[in-house]
């Protein structure tokens, strides 16, 4: 299987679909390309980016940490980072030399590890081939994710891999069941985890599964065009204990914000309309910020046809609350195709892959970093290719996460040194805080808390309530939900002052 270069890769014959949207040169607007059987989605939008120099606010520290080669991976695709018990950040790349993808391991400094190629003597791909959109963190301690191609089938695996590498495949899907998983894994408080394929069900235009860390799945819902087609957004658990997601088309539409149960019911919240302000195809994940409310983007459409960024609530009612290229040039960014992520400041943070101030020489793929808040206001804080030859990254086609020493890090799918892709961070002066896993549980339930400088801790507690703990390392404490806890924010004291948890543990009953 050659997939090291980007023509070898665009001709791979594993390669069965490619990003939804492809921009036109006149007009910068997006428009849905049609499937076949082979090639589900193509992606026509590929330039070299020219050395524009940029002037980041003072407050920003943009940094290139890392640059794919191919030997080392290539092309990180719709991948979310996530931090490990060890606080090292993990995600997978789409392919590699002579393979079908990798999991990597990168420190905060930018020291990448290669823990797992997939498929590496070429196809049958058994173990999984192409893993997308990274991995989660479950609270066993092991990381799980899925790979677009290969398996049994071909049509795709679910798998479970340690943060050394043992990697075990769970599920082959055959398309009675789904097939050609995009979106990334979550695990809902009853410790399942909950994902989407984008074909395959009784429709052959996606499911909803649900499947344990054993490996058992269950199918929830197929999708048949008139509840929306191809579910291309991670899954939300909303604090009501129903899942909400996206999908990308829906008859008579251009995409669905949904809720299910967990039971399988689906209700559609809302159908965008592809020729109103509210936007067309909303390929990202949604995620439910801190005031309750869903937040989520569309990679086209709205006021000025470049996207927009969305709010909705829990019943429904949906507000556009920025529309892209509302500068002169889409200097403010360009078909936005990731999720948002709220930050410990309460501000939203997020990513165009096209767009920016250096639009023109990129051919429009540079894309940008932004920040907006809850109502609508927004600022770029990064443009990419602003450096030369697009070393820094362009077109970040992922979002972002918050390392729980405050910095925000993310991947780009072209640009660095090779052109094949980045790690970056981007440091906007939050300080560090601590995160629990899970963020959910009954008194007595066990808790990992990740953080840094942890080594020295001298007291946790749920919402004022003391717990016991121990300290496993600078980045890892263990504990329980103590008796007499409520529903707030975990805090640790070290020597250095009290972390706060970024989000409110929820003791259930």
């Amino acid at each position: 299987m050659q997939t090291i270069t980007l023509i070898q890769w665009l001709q791979s014959s594993t390669r069965k679909h490619f990003p939804a949207w492809v921009l036109t040169p006149a007009g910068r607007n997006v428009h849905r390309v049609a499937k076949s059987s082979a090639w589900k989605r193509v992606f026509a939008a590929f330039a070299l980016c020219a050395a524009v120099a940029t002037v980041a606010p003072a407050q920003i520290t943009f940094k290139s940490l890392f640059s794919f080669d191919g030997t080392n991976g290539a092309n990180p695709h719709y991948v979310y980072l996530v931090q490990g018990t060890d606080g090292k950040l993990y995600g997978t790349s789409y392919v590699s030399t002579g393979s079908g993808g990798t999991v990597f391991k990168i420190t905060t400094a930018g020291a990448l590890t290669t823990i797992y190629t997939f498929c590496p003597d070429g196809e049958p791909c058994v173990d999984g081939a192409q893993p997308v959109a990274g991995l989660v963190l479950a609270s066993n301690g092991n990381f799980y994710g899925t790979t677009m191609n290969g398996g049994a089938n071909s049509d795709g695996t679910v798998f479970q891999i340690t943060s050394a590498g043992k990697l075990t495949s769970l599920h082959s899907f055959d398309l009675t069941d789904g097939g050609e998983p995009e979106v990334g894994l979550i695990q809902a408080t009853n410790g399942k985890l909950y994902g989407t394929t984008s074909s395959g069900g009784t429709g052959d235009v996606g499911t909803i599964f649900e499947i344990t860390t054993a490996g058992t799945l269950t199918s929830l819902l197929s999708f048949d065009g008139t509840n929306g087609d191809y579910p291309d957004g991670k899954l939300v658990q909303g604090t009501d204990g129903n899942f909400y997601g996206t999908t990308e088309e829906v008859n008579s539409g251009s995409g669905t914000v949904f809720k299910m149960t967990a039971a399988g019911k689906l209700t559609t919240l809302h159908k965008f309309t592809g020729s109103g302000s509210d936007g067309a195809g909303p390929t990202s994940a949604l995620f439910q910020a801190s005031n309750g409310n869903f937040y989520g983007t569309t990679q086209a459409g709205g006021t000025h046809g470049g996207g927009t960024v969305f709010q909705i609530t829990p019943a429904g009612k949906l507000t556009t609350i920025y529309s892209f290229c509302a500068k002169s040039g889409c200097t403010d960014g360009l078909n936005p195709s990731a999720g948002l992520i709220q930050a410990t400041d309460g501000n939203l943070y997020g990513t165009t892959f096209s767009g920016g101030s250096n639009e023109t020489p990129c051919n429009g793929v540079c894309g940008t970093i932004f920040k907006i808040t809850t109502s609508g206001t927004l600022t770029t804080l990064y443009n990419f290719c602003s450096q030369s030859g697009c070393t820094d990254g362009s077109e970040p086609q992922e979002g972002l996460v918050q390392h729980t020493n405050g910095t925000l890090y993310g991947v780009t799918y072209y640009g660095g040194t090779d052109g094949l892709g980045t790690v970056y961070s981007l440091s906007v002066g939050l300080g560090a805080f601590v995160e629990t896993l899970p963020s959910a549980g009954k008194v007595g339930a066990k808790v990992t808390i990740l953080g840094t400088s942890l080594t020295g801790a001298t007291s946790v507690s749920f919402n004022g309530t003391a717990a016991t703990f121990k300290v496993v390392s600078g980045t890892e404490i263990t504990t329980t939900v103590p008796t007499g806890a409520t529903t707030g924010t975990v805090t640790v004291k070290t020597s250095a002052g009290t972390l706060s948890s970024n989000v409110a543990f929820v003791v259930s009953n």
